[in-house]
């Protein structure tokens, strides 16, 4: 199955549904603390990347699994508000043979 984006999807990783499929579209920093863009960058957060989330701690969401790429990290829930992302749609079902 092939992903595109959904460009008009844009939303929070950390308002990302579990297991939804997500594409990296900017890394921001926030205020009095602009060294986290290029943290999350450095471990595989930058645009294009592949991105979900694969749980949510308990009680209250917070830590965040999250796999970027081939690799997977626990996020705060305002480290995963740093990351802007489009939603991926199927653009086709791959039919089996």
């Amino acid at each position: 199955m092939k992903l595109t984006s959904t460009h008009a999807a844009q939303l929070l990783l950390s308002d990302a549904a579990v297991g939804e499929a997500l594409m990296v579209s900017e890394v921001l920093a926030p205020p009095g603390a602009p060294e986290w863009a290029a943290q999350l960058e450095d471990i595989g957060f930058f645009k294009g990347e592949r991105v979900a989330i694969m749980a949510r701690g308990m009680p209250g969401g917070d830590p965040l699994v999250v796999r970027v790429g081939l690799s997977t990290f626990a996020l705060r829930l305002v480290e995963a508000a740093c990351v802007r992302c489009t939603r991926l749609t199927p653009a086709h079902a791959e039919v089996a043979a």
